[in-house]
């Protein structure tokens, strides 16, 4: 059985399974998980000055977002980690469903119909080659 409060055990847990990788999220972003999913796919294995490079060419809006998070990433792994940016690569990039936006439509002799605007959780971790 374990020792000591409920919190403290959770809190020792949560401190040994942290992630060691630099990375970087973008939570709650007005955009399907689907529509980012085909833009991070494009950068996956790719180096970061390949990714951006591809990121800024591609016609998409998730691309925009994605960058954001791509840069934030890069800063993350130079400040916190105090590695070097050309040695780093895009290990991981996901992209999660969020809670969906639930709007009504009216429509015709007093009907309404529902809209659902997606939101999604967009996550890019990097490592060294």
């Amino acid at each position: 059985m374990a020792k000591g409060h409920r919190s403290k055990i959770k809190q020792q847990r949560n401190y040994d399974n942290r992630e060691e990788r630099p990375f970087a999220k973008a939570k709650y972003v007005r955009l399907s998980s689907s529509k980012a999913k085909i833009v991070l796919d494009q950068i996956k294995g790719k180096d970061i000055t390949t990714a951006l490079g591809i990121l800024r060419y591609t016609p998409r809006y998730a691309a925009d977002v994605i960058e954001k998070v791509l840069n934030s990433a890069i800063a993350n792994a130079e400040h916190n980690d105090g590695l070097s940016t050309r040695d780093l690569y895009v290990e991981e990039a996901y992209a999660t469903q969020g809670p969906t936006l639930k709007r009504i439509r009216p429509r015709a002799q007093g009907r309404a119909f529902r809209i659902d605007k997606q939101t999604s959780h967009i996550t890019v971790i990097l490592n060294e080659r």
